[in-house]
């Protein structure tokens, strides 16, 4: 019994540690066997996930629209940990979430591939659930990132980055390669979110502008980086901005631009004539207290991150208030929030929500969708 256990935990331990390291950890045992048994049985029984914590919404009675199916913390959370993992953890002290967030923007969702910047860390962090992966983009080299912010993707398999320290918009293949750099200081002053038509032909930024100026705007560029127009100024007014933050575009090509200090949404064309806005300054439902990130989903469904009352809201396409989902609550645990941020839909009807106090990215699952559908991915014959 004793020379099975110690040769078995010799074998998985050796490629990990190295054999100077079982020998420091043999000799300084007094009895060997029951030592390694001991270590071999506290690192197996470490910790699992939690049994998941069932929140719907809206609640019951009303008929189930959303539930919370997981929350992101870090690249562990892409593969399923083993044995050997524990192992690793136990002996190194390495934290159970790996690689984490230190204080995470933004979100994108790419038929789950999930692409999430940090500002701390200067890193686009990306975990790959198809291919059950983790990798970073904007790490080293050219293309480096000094303060990545809003992100988004194309159809045709492009990454775009705001980089808030450069002023500029930076642009990789999915896999991280750099292709180019979109901008400049002289341009862009304060960007900070970022959308593009589905084939890259052109780039709408925002630039949020301050307290002190009227550049309060939207860039437009195409896709060779020339800027072709802007879009609004400052102002309370219709297609004008007041610290705007954030944009998405829908799938009729509609432009939603969080206008942040006006507490509202608007809707432009591609060519940035405005459509429409809703919202507005209060508690009451559809209103707003900082809206944050935005996201549309295929339906035609507007998400708004709103960082004032820790939430997210829901709106139909004219933005008419459809639902309400977390609450502010500094336990942050599923569905609670201090600071939520960016906001992404996937082809699926996921929902992924960052919150920076909490570094971490909740995950809502439509409740048409399968609980056990594959992220990114819609049922057959859907």
């Amino acid at each position: 019994m004793r020379v099975f256990m110690t040769s078995t935990l010799a074998h998985v331990m050796r490629p990990l540690f190295g054999q100077g390291f079982l020998r420091r950890i043999t000799r300084g045992m007094a009895s060997g066997a029951a030592a390694m048994a001991t270590l071999l049985v506290i690192a197996c029984a470490a910790p699992e996930p939690s049994k998941p914590i069932e929140l719907v919404y809206p609640p019951a009675p009303e008929q189930p629209r959303y539930y919370f199916e997981r929350t992101l913390y870090g690249s562990t959370d892409v593969k399923a940990q083993t044995t050997t993992d524990r192992l690793r953890r136990f002996a190194t002290g390495e934290s159970a979430r790996g690689r984490g967030f230190a204080k995470p923007f933004d979100v994108r969702a790419d038929r789950g591939r999930i692409f999430i910047s940090d500002t701390v860390n200067r890193r686009v962090a990306v975990l790959d659930f198809p291919q059950q992966r983790y990798y970073e983009i904007g790490t080293t080299g050219i293309g480096r990132l000094a303060k990545p912010l809003g992100l988004t993707t194309d159809a045709v398999g492009h990454l775009y980055v705001v980089d808030g320290t450069a002023k500029q918009i930076q642009v990789y293949d999915l896999e991280g390669g750099h292709l180019k750099s979109i901008g400049t200081g002289e341009v862009l002053q304060r960007p900070s979110g970022v959308a593009v038509t589905p084939d890259g032909a052109r780039i709408y930024v925002v630039d949020t502008g301050g307290v002190s100026s009227d550049d309060h705007a939207i860039r437009v560029f195409d896709a060779a980086g020339e800027h072709l127009f802007d879009i609004g100024t400052r102002g309370k007014e219709e297609g004008k901005f007041n610290l705007p933050l954030m944009v998405t575009m829908s799938s009729d090509r509609l432009l939603y631009v969080s206008d942040t200090g006006n507490f509202r949404v608007q809707v432009f064309d591609a060519d940035g004539n405005f459509i429409r806005s809703f919202g507005g300054i209060g508690r009451r439902p559809g209103q707003f207290s900082h809206p944050k990130g935005i996201a549309v989903d295929a339906e035609g469904r507007v998400f708004v991150a709103d960082s004032g009352f820790a939430n997210i809201q829901i709106f139909d396409d004219q933005g008419r208030v459809l639902l309400f989902i977390g609450e502010r609550n500094e336990r942050g645990g599923p569905g609670q929030y201090i600071l939520p941020a960016g906001i992404s839909v996937d082809v699926d009807g996921r929902i992924y929500t960052v919150d920076q106090f909490f570094r971490k990215v909740d995950v809502f699952r439509p409740a048409l969708l399968p609980p056990a559908s594959p992220l990114g991915q819609l049922p057959a014959g859907s």
